[in-house]
Parts: structure tokens; C-alpha cells; sequence
């Protein structure tokens, strides 16, 4: 059972970090600053890329079974470890009303150990939020299998599940970038979704979100949209808005969404008005009986601009399909990753892991 937070307790917030690609996540969280509020713990069957990892709290789990050398890259290696952990993995969770679970799917330990604990999280009375990735096309169709098994097995374990397709991280980089920035933008684009829901709570505002408004429109709710847009101008308010409901790097759109969170961040100069534009927006695009809660806050370093955070959730499974037939019709016809990094002499493995970048090969 979901227990809400005492009146005038924060909310505990623990963000998990699984295998290869939600450890290195998770330490590009921390090396932003991490967010005010929020508990790091990083979790791993590769000893060594747990030593390199920036989260205050380590777990390498499934010491007996991989002796610490990683999973192999098979999802029932890392399922069997963490049953091997279990009791540590509990121990950690305890006491947290909202947990984040980070991984890139395809990977052994992220795809086979994040269901495990997801059903830890749940179990020990916490709302579970994933936010996952998929591969790369080039990372081959075993892997996307994987991910794709993996996806569905969590999406059972959890209360809400954010994927963001990796592939589709080629609609917002030049070709020219080299291939290390385009991993750091996937770790970024996960950053994004566990602050921008986090910060919901823990930064105070004029009209205060709180852990019960969250818990409304996010337990129990399978797949959802986050989205964060910036705007300026004299449009500022609607560009936010267009910009957090329509980002290429979301698995699916707004439209039909029956449960709406948002949140809109201004300078002293934020008038309701603006507040009325955004919300108009997003009434427009979702059902028509949807469940909207917002609101706003004021910080003087947002003059001139203004941040909109959206999550909405609780969406119809046969739109979703649908609207991911589209997207992937789209996807197709962009460039393919080589030439996206055309000229660049890459060698991906041993570039990627020297620089414990987001591929999650051995864990």
C-alpha cells in the first residue's frame, strides 16, 4: 500500500541506477549537480564500473554468481543476481516514498534486473517511476529483441514506464556530432525526465505540486510522456508548451492522454495569463476528460523565459500502438546512423566503454 508522506515531511526520493547505461546516467546526474532533494545509488553486477561511478551509494549485486565481472550481456544473468541481492536491494529502497529506476534496455543487467527491482520498489510501499532506453538500430535486432522483451516485463512491475528510443536521438544532433556527444545527450534526455518530475516536488512555488498530485496522475498509469520545453518572447508561454508535449525523442504523443501534469516556471514577470495559454495547449491536445493538475513557480533567474514540465499519463494501448506505427514510419526515413557520424573513425566498443559511455554490453 502507497503511504502518504506525513504533513510537513518531504517526500524521500531515490533515484537507482541499473547496469551499464543507467550507472552512467546516473553519474551524469550527479556531475550536474543533482537534484536538490534526491538520493543517488547506483547498482551494478561490474564491480569496476561501479568503482567509477559517482553515486554516493554502490550495490554490485550478484557477487556469488559474476564475481563481479558484469552479466555478459544475457537479461538472465542479471535477473539471477539480483534475486541473489535482493535483501541488500531492499534494505536500500526502504523509506522512500518515490523511486526512479534508470537503465538502458537490451543490456543483462539493466533488462534482467530492473523488473526484480522494480518489484522490490512496489512492494516496499514507493511510487515506481521507470526511465528507459532503447538501442541504437545499429546495435543490432538481438539487442532491440531484448529491449523489447525487457520493456514489457517492467512495464508490469511498475507504476509508470518513460522509454526513449535511442535511434531517434538522430533527429536532434547534427550528422557532425561526434559519437561520444551522442551518448551524453541520451544520458541527458534521462536526466531531464527523473529532475523535471522530482523538482515537481521539491522546489515550492506559488501553486504548490505535491507527492498526492504526482501520485494521482502517475500510479498505476504504464506508459507516459514527460516532456520540457523553454520558451522566450513575446510567445514564450505556448512555445514551452509546444516545444515539452512535441519532443522527437518521445515514444509517444499527448493526444488522448487522460491524466495531465504541469508545471510552469517564470521569473516575477510570470502572469497568469501565460499560465491560461499553456494550460489551453495542453487541454486542447488531451481527452477531453482528463484529470489536469498544475503548478507554478517563480524564479528570478527565469526572467524573460519561461520552463513548462509535463507528464501525462494514463493513455489508451491501442492509440499508443498507432501513433508508434507513425513515428517508426518517420524514423525510417531519417539518416542512418553512419551517416550521422560520417568522417569519424569509430570504434564503438572500445571507444564507448573507455569513456563508460551508455552502451551496456557486459552488464
Amino acid at each position: 500500500m502507497l503511504i502518504k508522506p506525513r504533513a510537513g515531511q518531504a517526500a524521500r526520493i531515490k533515484v537507482i541506477g541499473i547496469g551499464g547505461g543507467g550507472g552512467n546516467a546516473l553519474s551524469f546526474m550527479v556531475a550536474e549537480g543533482g537534484i536538490n532533494g534526491v538520493e543517488f545509488i547506483a547498482l551494478n553486477t561490474d564491480a569496476q564500473a561501479l568503482l567509477n561511478n559517482k553515486a554516493t551509494i554502490k550495490i554490485q549485486i550478484g557477487e556469488n554468481l559474476t564475481k563481479g565481472l558484469g552479466s555478459g550481456g544475457d537479461p538472465e544473468v542479471g535477473r539471477q543476481a539480483a534475486e541473489e541481492s535482493k535483501e541488500r536491494i531492499k534494505e536500500e529502497l526502504s523509506g522512500a516514498d518515490m523511486i526512479f529506476l534508470a537503465c538502458g534496455e537490451g543490456g543483462g543487467t539493466g533488462t534482467g534486473a530492473s523488473p526484480v527491482i522494480a518489484e522490490i520498489a512496489k512492494e516496499s510501499g514507493a511510487l515506481t517511476i521507470a526511465v528507459v532506453t532503447k538501442p541504437f538500430d545499429f546495435e543490432g535486432s538481438k539487442r532491440k529483441f531484448s529491449a523489447d522483451e525487457g520493456i514489457m516485463q517492467l512495464k508490469e512491475k511498475v507504476d509508470t514506464l518513460i522509454v526513449v528510443p535511442n535511434q531517434r536521438i538522430l533527429n536532434i544532433i547534427d550528422k557532425k556530432t561526434p559519437i561520444l556527444e551522442a551518448f551524453k545527450k541520451v544520458d541527458a534526455v534521462l536526466h531531464q525526465g527523473v529532475k523535471g518530475i522530482a523538482e515537481l516536488i521539491t522546489t515550492p512555488g506559488l501553486i504548490n505540486v505535491d507527492f498526492a498530485d504526482i501520485r494521482t496522475i502517475m500510479q498505476g498509469s504504464g506508459t507516459a510522456l514527460m516532456g520540457v520545453g523553454i520558451g522566450s518572447g513575446d510567445k514564450r508561454a505556448i512555445s514551452a508548451i509546444k516545444q515539452a508535449i512535441s519532443s522527437p525523442l518521445l515514444d509517444i504523443s499527448i493526444e488522448g492522454a487522460k491524466g495531465v501534469l504541469f508545471n510552469v516556471v517564470g521569473g516575477p514577470d510570470l502572469t497568469m495569463t501565460e499560465v491560461d495559454e499553456a494550460a489551453s495547449v495542453i487541454a486542447k491536445s488531451v481527452d477531453p476528460d482528463a484529470d489536469i493538475i498544475f503548478g507554478a513557480v517563480i524564479d528570478d533567474k527565469m526572467m524573460d523565459s519561461i520552463k513548462v514540465t509535463i507528464i501525462a499519463t494514463k493513455f489508451d494501448d491501442s492509440r499508443l500502438k498507432l501513433f508508434r506505427f507513425k513515428k517508426n514510419e518517420e524514423i525510417e526515413k531519417e539518416p542512418s546512423f553512419s551517416k550521422a557520424v560520417e568522417g569519424k573513425e569509430v570504434n564503438q566498443e572500445s571507444e564507448i566503454e573507455s569513456e563508460d559511455e551508455f552502451i551496456d554490453d557486459d552488464s
